[in-house]
C-alpha cells in the first residue's frame, strides 16, 4: 500500500498552528511572524511535506474571502453597514462571508473558527461582548488581519485596529442642540451600563450639561424600541421636569416616540427627542426623528477599502480611526408651531 502523502493539516498539527497559518506561510504572506514562519517550515521538513503549487492554485478562490462578523443584524444600523461593506468589497473583487452572532460571544468564537478553517483572508468584526480571548486569540494564532468596527472589545488596537463614527462628537452636537432649543432638563436614555460604546455616546452629553450647569439624568437599558417606549412613561411619571432626551440609538428613540404617543405627550413642542445613527426610519416616522447621522454607508465603503489596502498593499490601518458625524434636525426636536 502506498504511504499517504503529508497534507497541510498534518503540517498544522505538527507545528501547533492553524491550517490557515500554514497556508499564509506557503504564500509567503508578510502577516506571519518570523518565528511562526520558521516553526511551520521546520514542521514541513520534519514530516516531508511537499507544496503542490498547481493544486494550491485550484484552491485560490478562497483568497478573496473576507469574514464579516456582526453582533446584531436585526438592527437596521448594522444591516446597512454590512450591506454597504459587502457591496464595496465586491467592487474590489472580494466576497464577504457573513455571520450574525446575535450578541452571543460563544457563537461568535464558533463562526470565527469556522471561517478560519475555510481560509478567509481577513476579518471585519463588530464584536459581541464577553469571552474576547476565544475569538481574538484564535485570529491571532491564525495570523489573519482583523479590524474591530463600531464597537471595540479587544484593547490591543495595534494588533486589532478599531474604527467607528465619532460618538463623542455626536453626543455633544445633539446635546448642544437640545440646550439651544430651550430644554431645561435633558435625559440620556438607553445603552447598557459599563460598556465603552455607551460611555462614548454619553460622554459629549455629560460634558455639555456640565458646561451649562445642568444635572444629568441617565436611564440605561437595552438599546431597543421596547425600552424606549417604557422610558417615555417613566420620564413622564417619575421625572416630570425632564423635557428632552438624547437616546443611545434610533431604536430607543423610535420607541420613545411610540411611548409619548400613548400618553398623549406632544413630541417637538412639549418633549424633544434626538436619536443616534440616523437609520432610514428616522425620516419616515411621524413626527420625523432628529438623529446623529453617522453616514454608515460611507463608513462601510471606507472600511472595505481600508481592509483591502491592508491585504494588497500591506498598509496597516491606524490603531483608532474615528469618522465625522453630523446632526440632522427634524420635527422631534423642534417646535412644529
Amino acid at each position: 500500500m502506498t504511504e499517504r502523502r503529508p497534507t497541510i493539516v498534518d503540517v498544522a498539527r505538527e507545528a501547533g498552528v492553524s491550517k490557515s497559518t500554514v497556508s499564509l506561510v506557503l504564500r509567503n504572506s508578510p502577516l506571519v511572524r518570523s518565528e511562526t514562519r520558521a516553526q511551520v517550515r521546520a514542521a514541513m521538513a520534519e514530516i516531508g511535506y511537499v507544496y503542490n503549487r498547481a493544486a494550491a492554485n485550484l484552491r485560490s478562490a478562497n483568497a478573496g474571502l473576507i469574514g464579516l462578523v456582526i453582533n446584531d443584524l436585526r438592527n437596521p444600523f448594522f444591516t446597512e453597514f454590512a450591506t454597504s461593506l459587502q457591496m464595496a468589497l465586491s467592487a474590489r473583487g472580494y466576497a464577504a462571508v457573513m455571520a450574525n452572532t446575535d450578541e452571543d460571544a460563544r457563537l461568535q468564537a464558533q463562526v470565527v473558527g469556522a471561517m478560519i478553517e475555510h481560509g478567509v483572508s481577513a476579518f471585519i468584526i463588530s464584536p459581541a461582548y464577553g469571552e474576547e480571548s476565544a475569538t481574538f486569540g484564535a485570529i491571532e494564532r491564525a495570523a489573519i488581519p482583523a479590524m474591530q468596527v463600531l464597537r471595540g472589545v479587544e484593547p490591543r488596537r495595534e494588533l486589532f485596529p478599531f474604527a467607528a463614527p465619532d460618538y463623542v462628537a455626536g453626543s455633544r452636537l445633539a446635546t448642544e442642540h437640545l440646550v439651544r432649543a430651550g430644554a431645561r432638563r435633558v435625559a440620556f436614555v438607553g445603552g447598557l451600563e459599563g460598556r465603552d460604546v455607551t460611555r462614548e455616546r454619553m460622554s459629549g452629553y455629560r460634558s455639555v450639561l456640565s458646561e451649562a450647569g445642568m444635572e444629568p439624568l441617565v436611564l440605561t437599558g437595552r438599546a431597543s424600541r421596547a425600552f424606549g417606549r417604557e422610558a417615555a412613561r417613566r420620564l413622564a411619571h417619575e421625572h416630570r421636569g425632564v423635557d428632552a432626551a438624547l437616546c443611545f440609538n434610533d431604536l430607543v428613540a423610535l420607541g420613545m416616540l411610540s411611548g409619548c404617543a400613548e400618553i398623549d405627550r406632544d413630541v417637538g413642542r412639549e418633549f424633544k427627542i434626538v436619536g443616534f445613527d440616523d437609520i432610514e426610519d428616522c425620516a419616515q416616522t411621524w413626527p420625523s426623528l432628529s438623529s446623529v447621522h453617522c453616514d454608515i454607508a460611507g463608513f462601510g465603503a471606507r472600511i472595505a477599502a481600508t481592509v483591502v489596502d491592508w491585504l494588497e498593499e500591506g498598509t496597516a490601518p491606524p490603531a483608532d480611526l474615528r469618522t465625522p458625524v453630523e446632526l440632522i434636525v427634524r420635527d422631534s426636536s423642534r417646535d412644529r408651531g
